[in-house]
């Protein structure tokens, strides 16, 4: 699943058989019964599903039948299962020359199961449980669900299913449990004229003369209930051929001819990965299937053969999608199409260690895109990101280890975050870089061809690993980086003797909201890079010392920038870098700013060490210094908001830093440009905007004013950064006319898009107005609570308080399973701590205990920032003094 990520870590320092197969699914191994949490008896074990399903569209409900092949291990009474929002009209048992039994049956909403209670005990063996049943079909991406868009020829309706991570309980009476995996056979009678999707293809089609049609699948690999997928809607299919396995884009009618970049990147991927893992891709067809609207916890899901993918993240029209579009698109395709091997294939045993999945998806991904599009990142600065994104995160008391254990559905739901994701992709980063591309290729090969088509956990594939690369205490390494939480921070020193340099290492940890806290302690790969250019690895266990080559040279830590810590150079150390700095490749001086910039931050470095480092960056720099130093100057006008005369001039100083290489660059793209320089050129503008250049505010409003008489005035590369400005600072008869745009759109992803700016609005009335419209059916069930969380951004405090306000209506609007995230969130840009009282207000009364994780890193996030504000705010006054500021 590809994960969407918030801003609020940022802003706290920032001041996806049968003949019909073409491959044969292989058996489980013989390991594939792993021991794993459960909240469901282990005395019975499904096979396979027979399931049909009957979707009534119009009125949100379904019906189903679904016939389980299951084992009886023990003598038993009774069996349990995962259901959910279900009403059964019939339920029998049956086994091999025996009569039918028909059972009592006993619903537990809370437990989201239901019981089936015979008069006699089952005898170990094999039987057939068969269900007719009723369900619900919802508006927010849980279970079977609806989307309505708009076309040319009116609103339609499509039927998508996401069952990640515990709703396929909402489809089928299931073991929804990723161990419990089984083979599934779905049935659907659907309209004749609508297209009817799953994992596999369609084995046959039977017209029913009532205008429906049976559509009935091929069987699935073996596989996690939560891998299963169905789609019913008026869909076009656009497809090719590689390697024996059909490659399609699936979307909407009229749209399928914005799926080409798609449909060739998900073959360039799977020719890759098939390769890099050493076990070709087992299913006939891999699809991905575009949905209109979105959700506001995930973009795609990696259903088997059978991706779904929010249209923003899949389609590319050259009139309005720009390269971010581009790379979003690729990276998504890159991401799910990872989890073809790591999660579908191989599936983690429990929640625990979703990592495996997420983890390895988000790391692959970046790997695929820096070897299949180098071009748009040519100095491979990339590394420096993935290392310290989630390292912010990850500094506070509330953080959690990456392998950590989840004992509910909620639980569950809230580890899809930063850490799983991002530290996960960081920290394989790091072990690769630190046993080798090869050894680490071969550790996988092995790890997946042992469990295919099984559950594994973590140590599974450390196994692999410590016989790929032996000798590397590879397993203590890599124990310490995922059973624990938090950052570790090398202190770096060095003095000359004999003509060598003799760098002293020393580790402890880097936090945010803890500076007392007691250290840590991790066995650390780490990189130096001394005068002679040559890189020298060790491994700090607590302390470490080398010894390079000469003594004129600073020495760099955590050279290529793979390591997971954060580096505090003695101030001498510090000052060598600084003096070097432009003599560095461009991935070290993106580590050493992101590090001086996290450290001053919280008063371990001088604020000017970092600021300093920002204002030597000459012009001719890589773009993605000057991005780094266009947001390091908005975090400091956010620091300074409570005074706005301070801030006035301080946007005078950060403005004639910023002009002059916006003026460099110009507004409009050149033939020559790369795709850092034009990333840069939207940064610049928007920065810039909201540091309130009169020029820049004034060129965004005229080429908007263009874009009104002429739609193709405005290319799509600055067209989201001029409307979002304009949005932004818009006036009532601005936000008028934007709304008359969203109103007219017939492309649902544009239509999206406007709606998303109505939202944007600094003036506070029409912030309300936006949240007002977001209780109207008019944006549609899945942009309301995107609008609400948009304002919040701006206006946290009113934000907040609609909602809870709101709180009957605001739930229909947001995926059950991001609940107890989602309000919190809106009031995670606060700077106060009033906002502190409210969140804890509303988690105390409706969000249960344990499920208050996100609740208490927002509430520790302000807290800290309020505190950290107070702590750098006369440093960063006095470096402004000393420039006449």
């Amino acid at each position: 699943m590809r994960r969407l990520l918030t801003t609020a870590i940022a802003l706290a320092l920032a001041g996806s058989a049968t003949a019909a197969l073409a491959r044969p699914a292989a058996p489980a191994p013989a390991d594939a019964q792993v021991d794993a949490t459960t909240q469901l008896p282990r005395d019975v074990r499904p096979t396979h599903y027979d399931v049909e399903i009957v979707p009534h569209a119009e009125r949100l409900a379904f019906d189903g039948k679904v016939r389980i092949n299951l084992d009886v291990l023990k003598p038993i009474r009774s069996i349990t299962l995962n259901a959910v929002d279900m009403a059964f009209s019939s339920v029998r048992l049956s086994r091999a020359q025996g009569q039918d039994l028909v059972p009592k049956v006993a619903m537990d909403a809370a437990a989201q199961t239901a019981t089936f209670t015979f008069d006699r005990e089952l005898a170990p063996g094999s039987y057939l449980l068969s269900i007719d049943y009723s369900g619900k079909i919802g508006t927010q991406a849980n279970g079977l669900f609806a989307l309505d868009y708009p076309t040319a020829s009116g609103n339609k309706r499509a039927l998508y299913t996401q069952f990640e991570n515990s709703d396929a309980r909402r489809f089928i009476p299931s073991w929804d449990e990723p161990s419990l995996k089984a083979t599934f056979h779905l049935a659907v009678t659907a309209p004749a004229g609508q297209m009817v999707v799953s994992n596999m293809p369609a084995a046959s089609t039977h017209d029913l003369g009532d205008g429906r049609r049976l559509t009935v699948f091929a069987p699935t690999p073996k596989m996690s209930t939560y891998l299963l997928f169905m789609a019913v809607g008026d869909f076009d299919r656009t497809t090719l051929s590689d390697n024996g396995v059909e490659v399609g884009v699936i979307a909407q009618k009229g749209k399928v001819d914005q799926a080409r970049f798609a449909l060739e990147s998900g073959r360039d991927v799977l020719r890759e990965y098939d390769d890099y893992f050493g076990v070709k891709y087992p299913l006939p067809k891999l699809d991905n299937i575009a949905a209109p609207g979105r959700s506001q916890f995930f973009s795609a899901m990696e259903n088997w053969g059978a991706i779904f993918t929010f249209e923003s993240s899949l389609l590319f029209d050259p009139a309005t999608s720009n390269l971010s579009d581009k790379q979003r698109i690729f990276t998504t395709a890159a991401h799910e199409i990872a989890h073809q091997w790591f999660g579908d294939l191989v599936t983690m045993a429990w929640w625990d260690d979703l990592w495996l999945n997420e983890g390895f998806a988000t790391w692959m991904e970046g790997r695929t895109t820096r070897k299949l599009h180098p071009e748009w990142d040519v100095d491979n600065v990339d590394a420096a990101f993935t290392s310290r994104g989630p390292m912010n995160g990850d500094a506070y008391a509330t953080t959690h280890p990456i392998v950590q254990h989840i004992a509910t559905v909620e639980q569950a739901s809230q580890a899809f975050d930063g850490i799983t994701y991002g530290k996960g992709s960081a920290v394989i980063s790091m072990l690769e870089d630190y046993v080798g591309e090869d050894a680490w290729r071969t550790g996988v090969r092995s790890y997946i061809a042992k469990h295919a088509y099984g559950n594994a956990v973590t140590d599974d594939l450390w196994k692999e690993m410590e016989i790929a690369a032996p000798g590397k205490q590879f397993t203590q390494v890599a124990h310490d980086f995922t059973l624990q939480p938090g950052v570790p921070l090398i202190k770096a020193s060095a003095r000359c003797e004999g003509g060598n340099t003799v760098l002293q290492l020393e580790q402890g940890e880097y936090t945010v909201d803890r500076p007392g806290k007691v250290p840590l302690r991790w066995h650390v790969p780490v990189s130096v890079r001394g005068g002679d250019g040559q890189v020298q690895r060790v491994l700090v266990d607590g302390q470490a010392s080398l010894s390079l080559p000469g003594c004129t040279a600073p020495v760099l830590v955590n050279a290529g920038q793979k390591g997971y810590f954060r580096t505090l150079y003695a101030p001498a150390q510090f000052k060598a870098i600084s003096a070097g700095f432009a003599k560095l490749p461009v991935v070290d001086q993106m580590g050493v700013m992101l590090d001086a910039q996290a450290l001053a931050a919280v008063g371990l470095q001088p604020e000017a060490d970092s600021l300093d480092l920002a204002m030597q960056v000459p012009m001719t720099a890589a773009p993605e210094l000057w991005q780094n130093v266009a947001g390091q100057l908005a975090g400091i006008d956010d620091l300074l908001k409570a005074d706005p005369k301070r801030q006035a001039a301080f946007r005078t100083f950060a403005q004639a830093k910023l002009s002059p290489k916006l003026a460099q660059l110009g507004w409009d793209n050149r033939a020559d440009d790369s795709a850092a320089v034009r990333q840069l050129r939207q940064s610049l503008i928007g920065v810039l905007g909201m540091l309130g250049d009169a020029k820049v505010l004034a060129e965004a409003r005229r080429r908007f004013d263009a874009f009104l008489a002429n739609p193709a005035s405005l290319g799509p590369d600055l067209r989201r950064t001029v409307l979002g400005m304009v949005a932004r600072n818009a006036d009532a008869a601005t936000w008028d006319k934007l709304h008359a745009l969203a109103q007219a759109e017939k492309s649902s992803m544009l239509r999206d898009q406007y709606y998303g700016l109505l939202a944007m609005a600094k003036d506070k009335a029409l912030a309300q107005r936006a949240l007002d419209m977001a209780l109207t059916a008019e944006p549609g069930a899945t942009n309301s609570a995107s609008m609400i969380a948009t304002v919040a951004r701006e206006h946290p405090h009113l934000a907040f308080d609609f909602a809870t306000a709101h709180r009957t209506q605001v739930d229909a609007l947001v995926d059950s399973t991001s609940r107890a995230r989602y309000y919190p969130g809106l009031g995670s840009g606060a700077d106060d701590l009033k906002m502190v009282d409210k969140i804890n207000a509303f988690a105390e009364q409706y969000i249960a205990p344990t499920s208050r994780r996100e609740a208490q890193r927002v509430v520790n996030g302000i807290q800290t920032r309020v505190k950290l504000r107070q702590q750098r705010l006369p440093q960063v006054e006095a470096w402004l003094k000393q420039r006449g500021v």
